[in-house]
């Protein structure tokens, strides 16, 4: 893997028009790109949540999904969901479900850096237990769907922009996702 991550810059109906470092990418003006959130649900149907690590550019140590990222140019959206579940958090997940193929946010953190992405929003199933990367996540915690929706009822100012977003439009809060899983 490159030194340099790069993402795939987007035009506003979705066209791919170029590609940028990451780095230069996130800033006062982000440029809308790529990027995707996965879900993961475990054998009880609980969803985890990890906290952002305190270092992180943006929204550090606020509770988000289960991991997201921006698949580098020319890789396939579903292997760049493996890869970051493997690298964010240590998990081999399978029976990725589409979501929310056309999701898409512009939010702006307290320091001023501005998210602008389309990020399709996947659901995973895991039998693993996580093994988090420090430089991306704080901890984490599987929970209750249902408990989850309260907390990001009652506190969404604690949770990111985009977690809060997405599960007002998904039926992430509906009868446990494990009932709909592969054996």
């Amino acid at each position: 893997m490159s030194e340099i991550e790069y993402v795939v810059l987007l035009g506003e109906h979705g066209d791919e028009i170029g590609v940028a470092p990451k780095a230069s990418v996130h800033g006062a003006d982000t440029a809308l790109h790529l990027a995707f959130s996965c879900h993961v649900v475990n054998a009880d149907g609980q969803l985890l949540v990890t906290r952002r690590a305190l270092d992180k550019k943006t929204w550090p140590g606020v509770w988000t999904n289960s991991f997201c990222g921006h698949p580098a140019p020319g890789e396939p959206l579903l292997d760049a969901v493996h890869r970051r579940g493997a690298f964010e958090v240590g998990l081999r997940i399978r029976d990725l479900e589409l979501a929310l193929p056309h999701f898409r946010y512009r939010a702006v953190d307290a320091s001023g850096i501005v998210e602008n992405e389309i990020c399709p929003v996947y659901i995973a199933f895991t039998d693993d237990e996580p093994h988090p990367n420090p430089t991306e996540v704080a901890e984490y915690r599987w929970v209750d769907p249902l408990d989850l929706a309260t907390s990001l009822e009652s506190t969404p100012w604690a949770f990111s922009p985009w977690l809060v977003l997405q599960a007002q439009q998904m039926h992430l809060f509906g009868p446990p996702p494990a009932i709909r899983r592969a054996s």
